[in-house]
């Protein structure tokens, strides 16, 4: 699974002009699934995101995470994060997962976030325009492939 965290003031996803999902303080959650990840990957990624330590505490150092300041989430499923771009000018998206994976897996995370925070979502496969104040600004990157190879390497 891949995912970019935008820390925000405030988030919200609108389809056909409607607001669909909203947060405030926390994390706007851009989340794209790939073809062989599990339910453990989902909770892994999770629980990487939610013990995050980057909210600034009373010194203004990042040092907080997103359960510390009781923050919110907004998730917006997002395939084309395993855009391939190596060849040609036209991505090519066939490292994603099938629809029907990645809406699974996108439902379980959104399960999981929302036992513990808030939780605003899109609608997956919708076209969705996404609003946000990005907080900092602070853009996180994360892979549980890369984050895998980094534990298997500890």
């Amino acid at each position: 699974m891949r995912a970019v965290l935008q820390r925000v003031v405030e988030a919200s996803v609108r389809v056909d002009g409607a607001v669909v999902g909203s947060c405030g303080k926390g994390f706007a959650i851009l989340l794209g699934v790939g073809p062989t990840d599990t339910e453990e990957v989902a909770a892994r990624l999770w629980n990487k995101v939610r013990n995050l330590r980057v909210f600034e505490d009373e010194h203004g150092k990042m040092n907080r995470s997103l359960l510390d300041v009781g923050g919110e989430v907004l998730v917006v499923s997002q395939f084309t994060l395993y855009a391939d771009c190596r060849r040609g000018n036209r991505p090519s998206f066939t490292d994603a997962a099938s629809p029907e994976l990645g809406n699974r897996l996108y439902e379980h995370f959104c399960s999981l976030a929302t036992a513990e925070v808030p939780c605003g979502r899109g609608v997956f496969g919708a076209d969705m325009q996404v609003s946000l104040v990005n907080d900092g600004p602070v853009t996180i990157w994360l892979d549980t492939d890369e984050l895998s190879r980094s534990r298997r390497s500890s």
